[in-house]
Protein backbone atom coordinates (compact mmCIF):
# COMPACT_ATOMS: atom_id res chain seq x y z
CA UNK A 1 0.00 0.00 0.00
CA UNK A 2 1.30 3.44 -0.93
CA UNK A 3 1.87 6.02 1.77
CA UNK A 4 -1.32 7.91 2.62
CA UNK A 5 -1.46 10.63 5.26
CA UNK A 6 -4.83 10.60 7.00
CA UNK A 7 -5.97 13.08 9.59
CA UNK A 8 -7.71 12.04 12.76
CA UNK A 9 -11.45 11.15 12.51
CA UNK A 10 -11.33 10.98 8.72
CA UNK A 11 -14.68 10.33 7.06
CA UNK A 12 -15.18 6.81 5.74
CA UNK A 13 -17.87 4.96 3.78
CA UNK A 14 -21.38 6.38 4.44
CA UNK A 15 -19.94 9.29 6.41
CA UNK A 16 -18.56 10.80 3.19
CA UNK A 17 -20.89 13.66 2.22
CA UNK A 18 -19.83 14.41 -1.36
CA UNK A 19 -22.02 13.17 -4.18
CA UNK A 20 -19.03 12.53 -6.46
CA UNK A 21 -15.50 11.58 -5.52
CA UNK A 22 -12.20 10.92 -7.29
CA UNK A 23 -11.31 7.33 -6.43
CA UNK A 24 -7.89 5.71 -6.00
CA UNK A 25 -8.02 1.92 -6.08
CA UNK A 26 -6.59 -0.42 -3.45
CA UNK A 27 -3.50 -1.00 -5.62
CA UNK A 28 -2.97 2.73 -6.20
CA UNK A 29 -4.58 2.83 -9.61
CA UNK A 30 -6.70 5.83 -10.66
CA UNK A 31 -10.38 4.91 -11.10
CA UNK A 32 -11.51 8.41 -12.03
CA UNK A 33 -14.50 10.39 -10.79
CA UNK A 34 -17.36 8.19 -9.59
CA UNK A 35 -20.62 8.79 -7.82
CA UNK A 36 -20.47 8.07 -4.12
CA UNK A 37 -22.76 5.07 -4.57
CA UNK A 38 -20.56 3.60 -7.32
CA UNK A 39 -17.42 4.19 -5.23
CA UNK A 40 -18.97 2.53 -2.18
CA UNK A 41 -20.11 -0.40 -4.29
CA UNK A 42 -16.59 -0.82 -5.67
CA UNK A 43 -15.08 -0.77 -2.17
CA UNK A 44 -17.66 -3.22 -0.81
CA UNK A 45 -17.06 -5.60 -3.71
CA UNK A 46 -13.43 -5.87 -2.54
CA UNK A 47 -14.38 -6.15 1.12
CA UNK A 48 -12.62 -2.83 1.87
CA UNK A 49 -13.44 0.71 3.01
CA UNK A 50 -13.78 3.95 1.11
CA UNK A 51 -11.70 6.58 2.91
CA UNK A 52 -11.72 10.33 2.20
CA UNK A 53 -8.01 11.24 2.04
CA UNK A 54 -8.27 14.78 0.62
CA UNK A 55 -11.59 16.45 1.48
CA UNK A 56 -10.41 19.87 0.22
CA UNK A 57 -9.99 18.74 -3.39
CA UNK A 58 -12.79 19.21 -5.92
CA UNK A 59 -14.11 16.59 -6.09
CA UNK A 60 -12.79 15.05 -2.84
CA UNK A 61 -10.21 12.29 -3.25
CA UNK A 62 -11.03 8.91 -1.72
CA UNK A 63 -8.99 5.73 -1.51
CA UNK A 64 -10.14 2.14 -1.25
CA UNK A 65 -8.30 0.43 1.60
CA UNK A 66 -8.60 -1.67 4.74
CA UNK A 67 -9.01 1.27 7.10
CA UNK A 68 -8.76 -0.77 10.32
CA UNK A 69 -5.50 -2.36 9.19
CA UNK A 70 -4.16 1.01 8.08
CA UNK A 71 -4.88 2.63 11.46
CA UNK A 72 -3.24 -0.31 13.27
CA UNK A 73 -0.08 -0.03 11.13
CA UNK A 74 0.08 3.75 11.68
CA UNK A 75 -0.20 3.25 15.43
CA UNK A 76 2.52 0.62 15.34
CA UNK A 77 4.83 2.89 13.33
CA UNK A 78 4.27 5.73 15.79
CA UNK A 79 5.08 3.43 18.70
CA UNK A 80 8.31 2.22 17.06
CA UNK A 81 9.33 5.79 16.27
CA UNK A 82 8.74 6.79 19.88
CA UNK A 83 10.96 3.95 21.12
CA UNK A 84 13.80 5.11 18.86
CA UNK A 85 13.39 8.74 19.80
CA UNK A 86 16.41 10.31 21.46
CA UNK A 87 15.63 12.55 24.43
CA UNK A 88 17.91 15.59 24.63
CA UNK A 89 18.58 17.09 28.07
CA UNK A 90 19.97 20.52 28.90
CA UNK A 91 22.59 20.22 31.61
CA UNK A 92 24.08 23.22 33.34
CA UNK A 93 27.66 23.75 34.51
CA UNK A 94 28.46 26.79 36.66
CA UNK A 95 31.81 28.60 36.81
CA UNK A 96 33.12 31.68 38.58
CA UNK A 97 35.31 34.48 37.19
CA UNK A 98 38.05 33.22 39.53
CA UNK A 99 37.59 29.49 38.94
CA UNK A 100 40.79 27.51 39.58
CA UNK A 101 42.45 25.78 36.62
CA UNK A 102 41.86 22.20 37.84
CA UNK A 103 38.19 22.96 38.58
CA UNK A 104 37.81 24.51 35.12
CA UNK A 105 39.31 21.43 33.43
CA UNK A 106 37.10 19.08 35.43
CA UNK A 107 33.93 20.92 34.46
CA UNK A 108 34.93 21.23 30.82
CA UNK A 109 35.41 17.44 30.72
CA UNK A 110 31.89 17.04 32.11
CA UNK A 111 30.51 19.37 29.43
CA UNK A 112 32.28 17.33 26.76
CA UNK A 113 30.76 14.12 28.14
CA UNK A 114 27.28 15.68 28.13
CA UNK A 115 27.69 16.71 24.50
CA UNK A 116 29.01 13.30 23.41
CA UNK A 117 25.90 11.74 24.95
CA UNK A 118 23.81 13.91 22.62
CA UNK A 119 22.75 16.43 25.28
CA UNK A 120 23.06 20.20 25.31
CA UNK A 121 25.05 22.14 27.89
CA UNK A 122 24.42 25.51 29.51
CA UNK A 123 27.68 27.04 30.70
CA UNK A 124 27.01 29.74 33.30
CA UNK A 125 29.36 32.29 34.84
CA UNK A 126 28.11 33.40 38.27
CA UNK A 127 29.18 36.89 39.42
CA UNK A 128 29.22 37.76 43.13
CA UNK A 129 29.59 41.16 44.74
CA UNK A 130 31.81 43.53 42.79
CA UNK A 131 32.73 40.80 40.29
CA UNK A 132 29.79 42.03 38.19
CA UNK A 133 31.92 45.05 37.22
CA UNK A 134 34.34 42.73 35.40
CA UNK A 135 32.06 41.06 32.86
CA UNK A 136 34.99 40.72 30.49
CA UNK A 137 36.37 37.95 32.75
CA UNK A 138 33.19 35.95 32.24
CA UNK A 139 33.32 36.49 28.48
CA UNK A 140 36.94 35.31 28.41
CA UNK A 141 36.06 32.09 30.27
CA UNK A 142 33.18 31.32 27.91
CA UNK A 143 35.49 31.93 24.95
CA UNK A 144 37.98 29.46 26.43
CA UNK A 145 35.22 26.85 26.88
CA UNK A 146 34.12 27.34 23.29
CA UNK A 147 37.69 26.89 22.01
CA UNK A 148 38.36 23.82 24.18
CA UNK A 149 35.18 22.11 22.92
CA UNK A 150 35.27 23.19 19.27
CA UNK A 151 35.78 19.57 18.13
CA UNK A 152 32.48 18.39 19.61
CA UNK A 153 30.31 21.48 20.09
CA UNK A 154 28.67 24.37 18.32
CA UNK A 155 27.32 27.51 19.99
CA UNK A 156 23.54 27.32 19.90
CA UNK A 157 23.04 30.52 21.92
CA UNK A 158 25.74 33.15 22.14
CA UNK A 159 26.83 34.50 25.56
CA UNK A 160 24.32 36.83 27.19
CA UNK A 161 23.64 38.35 30.59
CA UNK A 162 20.70 37.40 32.78
CA UNK A 163 20.74 39.15 36.15
CA UNK A 164 24.10 38.47 37.77
CA UNK A 165 24.84 35.54 35.47
CA UNK A 166 26.35 35.24 32.01
CA UNK A 167 25.66 32.05 30.07
CA UNK A 168 25.84 30.40 26.68
CA UNK A 169 24.29 27.18 25.37
CA UNK A 170 26.33 24.58 23.51
CA UNK A 171 24.96 21.78 21.35
CA UNK A 172 26.75 18.75 19.89
CA UNK A 173 27.92 19.27 16.34
CA UNK A 174 26.09 17.23 13.64
CA UNK A 175 28.68 14.43 13.61
CA UNK A 176 28.62 13.96 17.39
CA UNK A 177 24.83 14.24 17.50
CA UNK A 178 24.43 11.55 14.83
CA UNK A 179 26.82 9.24 16.67
CA UNK A 180 24.82 9.73 19.89
CA UNK A 181 21.54 8.98 18.10
CA UNK A 182 22.96 5.79 16.55
CA UNK A 183 24.23 4.63 19.93
CA UNK A 184 20.87 5.35 21.59
CA UNK A 185 19.03 3.35 18.90
CA UNK A 186 21.42 0.42 19.29
CA UNK A 187 20.93 0.43 23.06
CA UNK A 188 17.14 0.61 22.69
CA UNK A 189 17.17 -2.27 20.21
CA UNK A 190 19.42 -4.38 22.44
CA UNK A 191 17.16 -3.69 25.42
CA UNK A 192 14.06 -4.69 23.45
CA UNK A 193 15.72 -7.92 22.27
CA UNK A 194 16.85 -8.75 25.82
CA UNK A 195 13.32 -8.22 27.15
CA UNK A 196 11.84 -10.38 24.39
CA UNK A 197 14.39 -13.13 25.08
CA UNK A 198 13.73 -12.99 28.81
CA UNK A 199 9.99 -13.16 28.23
CA UNK A 200 10.42 -16.18 25.97
CA UNK A 201 12.60 -18.03 28.48
CA UNK A 202 10.15 -17.41 31.32
CA UNK A 203 7.20 -18.74 29.33
CA UNK A 204 7.46 -22.31 30.66
CA UNK A 205 9.54 -24.70 32.78
CA UNK A 206 11.06 -27.93 31.59
CA UNK A 207 10.60 -31.14 33.47
CA UNK A 208 14.28 -31.21 34.32
CA UNK A 209 14.01 -27.78 35.91
CA UNK A 210 11.07 -28.87 38.02
CA UNK A 211 12.83 -32.02 39.20
CA UNK A 212 15.89 -30.07 40.15
CA UNK A 213 13.77 -27.54 42.00
CA UNK A 214 11.97 -30.32 43.84
CA UNK A 215 15.28 -31.79 44.95
CA UNK A 216 16.45 -28.46 46.23
CA UNK A 217 13.21 -28.00 48.14
CA UNK A 218 13.41 -31.49 49.69
CA UNK A 219 17.03 -31.13 50.82
CA UNK A 220 18.64 -27.68 50.75
CA UNK A 221 22.34 -27.46 50.02
CA UNK A 222 24.56 -28.21 53.02
CA UNK A 223 21.89 -30.13 54.97
CA UNK A 224 22.84 -33.79 55.65
CA UNK A 225 20.49 -36.55 54.54
CA UNK A 226 18.19 -37.77 57.30
CA UNK A 227 18.67 -41.41 58.45
CA UNK A 228 15.56 -43.62 58.33
CA UNK A 229 13.95 -44.20 61.74
CA UNK A 230 14.76 -47.46 63.65
CA UNK A 231 12.08 -50.24 63.63
CA UNK A 232 9.85 -50.26 66.71
CA UNK A 233 10.86 -52.55 69.63
CA UNK A 234 8.20 -55.27 70.30
CA UNK A 235 6.64 -55.27 73.80
CA UNK A 236 8.13 -57.56 76.46
CA UNK A 237 6.71 -61.06 76.42
CA UNK A 238 5.58 -60.86 72.78
CA UNK A 239 6.99 -63.66 70.62
CA UNK A 240 9.30 -62.52 67.91
CA UNK A 241 9.48 -63.96 64.44
CA UNK A 242 12.75 -65.88 65.22
CA UNK A 243 13.11 -68.37 68.11
CA UNK A 244 15.47 -67.27 70.85
CA UNK A 245 18.51 -69.56 71.32
CA UNK A 246 18.13 -72.02 74.19
CA UNK A 247 14.36 -71.66 74.34
CA UNK A 248 12.14 -74.30 76.06
CA UNK A 249 10.47 -77.01 74.08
Amino acid sequence: MEDVHIVRDQRTNRRIRAREVRVVGSAGEQLGVLSIEAALERAQSEGLDLVEVNPMAKPPVCKIMDYGKFKYEEKKKASEAKKKQVVVHLKEVKLRPKTEEHDYEFKVRNVKRFLEEGNKAKVTIVFRGREITHKELGSAILDDVNKDLKEVAVVEQAPRMEGRQMFMILAPNPKVAQRARDLARQQAQAKAEAQASKKGEGGGKGEGGKAEGDKEEARPAGKPAETPPAPPVPPQGQASGAAAPGGTK
